[in-house]
């Protein structure tokens, strides 16, 4: 028989759960390190599956349970395959820790789908989810927005996407980006804390974009103001550098192929989006195999874009180049199932593959209107202490590769990173409209 081993028992919950009662603070820090730590006392098992184990075209079947359907189908073809990992502890920063424990219970839902109370840092819902709590999904859903993506600030400096046919393998075109994130609330780590002041637009969260290169596109800059209020719309402006001028996006462009790339802008970090614009629904605990790994131990692309200071980014093969050469980990996980508002968006529902201990989303698979399978969505998890030396310690989980595959028109977007966890990369400055146009001019 098939065993899926728990790192941590139900019987464990519900003891912690009659200790609260008695003992709030004792309580409150066993919730936690159940939350942070899935591993600590067992790690999860499946028959047959052992770290340097390949699954493949031939042995697939066996571990269909552990695989989600469209990675298993790309195996089934002969497309790709998993080389399978020792499952490690992906630890996130102390201070992130103590910030979740020092708000566990202040914080509930409103009344509204995006409306929270109470939160200022840390993760916001430690509570294993349940089916028979109709907003669970939400619940990790704000986990997820409210999560250590990127810590308080990083950079993916630089950051290649290169476009890719899978029939042919050939790739397309090339863009070379600077990505930047900040966090202006929830600072838990990096100085200013908890929030960056002034802050008048009350934002959450920027992200900024810039193009190097190549020449057609260079210097077209994207500047994205999330506002703390999930139900206030986001601020975008693109800037076009042949056009040398900034225009505002208007909300449906989020949705559009960005640059001509299989991604939309909604489609960062595995969702960049507001908690409103989406009907958010747990379907499952599960223990899946997941793309977890430590960057310095891969076989890395050493012929493209090795940096000055040696740092080789992730080498990607399989069918059509569009599968990263990393090592995947038995991993708790959410399954949770997000469908649009807004009856005229492209997709009818993404299903997000939410890592249990870290709260990233290392897997999505997305369905067109009519229900069909259309993309799906791999972002590789290295772990900071094996990256570079800057990220050591800083309790990111480093996003260090990506790959969106579109099944439907036989094509895929890769991405091959450089991240850094480094806050003189991000300054706030560079978050502004002031700062696109005196980039651009």
């Amino acid at each position: 028989m098939k065993i899926l081993t728990l790192g941590i028992k139900l019987s464990i919950a519900a003891i912690m759960s009659n200790l609260a009662l008695a003992t709030p603070a004792l309580a409150s820090n066993e919730v936690v390190q159940q939350s942070f730590f899935p591993y600590a006392e067992n790690k999860p098992a499946y028959d047959s599956l052992t770290a340097g184990l390949i699954i493949d075209q031939s042995n697939v079947a066996q571990f269909k349970d552990v695989i989600d359907p469209a990675f298993y189908s790309f195996i089934e073809k002969g497309w790709t395959q998993i080389v399978v990992g020792d499952t490690t502890s992906f630890a996130l920063h102390q201070s992130y820790i103590d910030a979740t424990q020092k708000g566990y219970g202040k914080v509930s839902l409103g009344e509204k789908v995006g409306e929270i109370n109470g939160w200022e840092a840390g993760r916001p819902f430690l509570d294993e989810p349940s089916k028979d709590d109709p907003r669970a999904g939400e619940k990790l859903a704000w986990n997820y927005k409210y999560g250590y993506n990127w810590g308080d600030s990083a950079a993916i400096a630089p950051f290649y996407w290169k476009y890719r046919d899978m029939e042919s393998a050939k790739v397309e075109r090339t863009i070379k980006f600077n990505f930047h994130f900040l966090n202006f609330k929830g600072r838990v780590n990096q100085k200013p804390t908890p929030e960056i002041t002034p802050n008048p637009s009350d934002l959450f969260r920027s992200i900024y974009v810039q193009v190097l290169a190549p020449d057609d596109v260079r210097n077209t800059q994207l500047l994205i103001h999330r506002a703390a209020d999930d139900l206030k719309r986001d601020n975008s402006w693109l800037y076009l550098g042949f056009q040398r001028r900034v225009r505002r996006l208007a909300t449906g462009q989020v949705t559009d192929a960005f640059l001509g790339s299989d991604l939309m802008i909604e489609d960062f970090e595995g969702y960049n989006g507001r908690i409103s614009d989406m009907n958010w629904e747990y379907k499952s605990t599960r223990y899946m195999l997941m793309p977890f790994f430590n960057h310095n131990e891969l076989t890395l692309d050493a012929e493209t874009h090795e940096d000055d200071d040696g740092y080789q980014v992730v080498a990607f093969g399989g069918k059509g180049g569009c599968f990263p050469n990393i090592t995947w980990q038995l991993r708790k996980v959410y399954e949770v199932e997000a469908r649009p508002v807004n009856e005229s968006h492209p997709l009818s529902k993404r299903v997000h593959f939410m890592d249990a201990q870290t709260f990233t989303i290392p897997r999505t698979v997305s369905y067109d209107r009519k229900g069909t399978m259309w993309k799906t969505f791999t972002i590789g998890q290295a772990h900071p202490d094996h990256h570079l030396p800057a990220n050591k310690g800083s309790g990111v989980s480093i996003d260090d590769a990506f790959s969106m595959i579109d099944v439907q028109a036989n094509h895929c977007t890769t991405g091959q990173f450089k991240g850094q966890v480094d806050p003189e990369l991000s300054p706030t400055s560079m978050f502004s409209v002031q700062h696109l146009r005196a980039t651009g001019s």
